[in-house]
């Protein structure tokens, strides 16, 4: 049994952070601290691990699961699950914040198509995990659709699902769409003049699909026998709707679940069924991403953290770091010695002197309906396990949660000056209202039924938008997941638990293992590029209303965004 804080009022403040929070069926009453003062030295560790989010309790996971006798600490400000994993929009997916094209033309072909092998199987492998270790989060793997709702977002999806089928890895198929929410089948013939189209990342972590850019659609399109996205229009399958959601057998294990060997599918393949109509307006065609699964965040990490504790893992929360070095975590409640140190803090990086430069945090906000009744959600379309999003730049993703209500969030909240984090930026009525607009012109079903929740949070960009590991003289770090760490956390705590072990493992010559990203620039740059960039995001969209055509902006910002 673990200690709490005595007398402590935190239980009905985490409760106040999210929806996820709000519905947890757990205590969320702070663990004990350090029971030390400021430079006293307190307890001693094999691994201290700094930040009780996904990527410090999969790395304390995965240790254990290496050797079982390892002194594991972890050490959290706050309580376990307060940042971006527990708040955010619940996908469990494949997406990696550098695309495919991206990572070949920085570590070539071979490795890019290694690193997108192993993201597709890490889904498999977290639910395997969750099944295995019996953590009730609401996993349902019913994969993402991702809408196009225009001539040019229908050129964005056929160039993305081109792409991925020259890479050979991800199984993306796109359709076309019946029902009243659809646009005419003749809007499918047209197609932008030139190509050029660009998409910000989007996330798991507070939320994402793979972004584009105007040489990444070339690309795709001649890897499918045209000229970019011009030329004769590729024909889409038969109006049809998808199949019911499928389960990612069982959770299984994925062979030898800790490499990423040759390509492995998520089950049976797919086969088209009845016609079933998805109701969002103006929608021309769907794009399915079968490796992603829907999930209660707030209900994944704190059991994960449950299940470490099992393992003999101690988590000191209400415990502020304040600093490392090898060998040593300074904290304001004493220091902790260990044999190795991991630095597991993503967007909260940010305030600390030694890492203030290292990510920028991006704020992305969310709301969820009061839950809609399974009328309603027929008439939409989106079934259990599924999650969505669209082809705008602007990122909005969503979900249906399990207790029937729209989970909806994106980006559009500024970035605050000097990379400042406070509770007051996880709150702004424009941005929420803008999203209350953005869900009901998506599906307007929704507009009669109520807002309960609205809540955001950081999460960490790093200056390349290159998510990396590194284990260095004792130190290893892991992070920079642009709001896609859902997943990716627990890749990264599975490599982690290799470099810091020694072990063998394919994992540990993955293109990530290594990179660092550069440092942002200082202020005022720091504040005038990300806000230019996030108004430029806004704008590309307006553009393309207008035009009809590929934004030019989205073309020249896309090398800034890591694709």
């Amino acid at each position: 049994m673990r200690s709490v804080v005595v007398g402590h009022m935190g239980d009905a403040r985490y409760r106040a952070l999210s929806l996820w929070h709000d519905t947890v069926p757990d205590d969320l009453t702070p663990r004990a601290g350090l029971p030390g003062t400021r430079g006293e030295h307190i307890a001693d560790a094999d691994v201290a691990i700094v930040g009780g989010g996904l990527t410090g309790l999969w790395t304390a996971y995965y240790l254990t699961e290496l050797d079982p006798a390892l002194r594991i600490v972890v050490l959290e400000k706050e309580i376990a699950g307060f940042g971006a994993s527990g708040r955010n929009g619940g996908w469990c997916s494949a997406l990696f914040p550098a695309s495919a094209a991206a990572l070949e033309r920085r570590h070539g072909r071979d490795a890019a198509v290694r690193m997108r092998r192993a993201m597709v199987d890490t889904v498999a492998e977290v639910g395997r995990v969750v099944a295995a270790e019996g953590i009730e989060c609401d996993w349902a793997a019913g994969g993402t659709l991702t809408l196009a709702r225009s001539a040019v977002q229908l050129a964005a999806a056929r160039a993305e699902v081109a792409l991925a089928a020259a890479y050979g890895v991800d199984e993306l198929t796109l359709h076309a769409l019946a029902g009243p929410g659809a646009a005419h089948p003749s809007v499918l013939r047209e197609t932008p003049r030139k190509s050029g189209v660009s998409r910000e990342t989007h996330s798991g972590e507070t939320a994402s699909r793979e972004t584009r850019s105007g040489e990444t659609a070339g690309a795709a399109g001649r890897a499918a026998g045209t000229a970019g996205t011009g030329g004769a229009p590729q024909a889409l399958d038969a109006p049809r709707t998808l199949d019911a959601p499928r389960t990612l057998d069982a959770p299984r294990t994925l062979g030898a679940p800790r490499t990423s060997g040759a390509a492995r599918t998520l089950g049976a393949p797919r086969t088209s069924g009845a016609a079933r109509t998805l109701g969002a307006r103006g929608a021309l065609a769907v794009v399915h991403d079968p490796a992603c699964a829907r999930v209660h965040p707030a209900k994944l990490v704190r059991g994960l953290a449950r299940v470490v504790e099992r393992r003999g893992v101690t988590i000191h929360e209400q415990t502020e770091v304040l600093d490392w070095e090898r060998g040593r975590v300074r904290t304001a409640r004493g220091d902790v010695h260990a044999g190795a140190v991991v630095v597991a803090l993503e967007g909260y990086g940010a305030t600390l002197p030694r890492t203030h430069r290292r990510v920028l945090p991006l704020y992305s906000l969310m709301i969820a309906t009061e839950p809609l009744p399974a009328s309603v959600w027929d008439s939409i379309g989106i079934a259990h396990g599924e999650t969505f999003a669209d082809y705008r730049h602007l990122i909005v993703y969503g979900q249906r949660t399990a207790d029937d209500r729209f989970a909806f969030g994106g980006r559009g909240a500024r970035y605050h000056w000097g990379s400042t984090i406070r509770p007051a930026y996880d709150r702004s009525d424009r941005v929420f209202a803008h999203l209350k607009r953005a869900l009901d012109d998506l599906f307007p079903q929704a507009a009669p039924y109520a807002v309960t929740h609205r809540w955001g949070g950081p999460l960490g960009v790093p200056r390349d938008w290159h998510a990396g590991v590194t284990f260095e003289n004792g130190i290893a770090t892991a992070g920079g997941y642009v709001g896609d760490g859902l997943s990716t956390t627990n890749l990264a705590g599975r490599t982690l638990a290799d470099l810091i072990t020694g072990a063998a493992s394919d994992l540990t010559t993955l293109a990530w293992v290594g990179h660092r990203s550069p440092d942002w620039e200082p202020e005022p740059l720091r504040f005038l590029g990300a806000n230019l960039g996030l108004a430029a995001t806004g704008l590309a969209d307006a553009e393309e209303r207008m035009t009809h055509r590929p934004s030019l902006a989205a073309h020249l910002t896309a090398p800034l965004t890591g694709h």
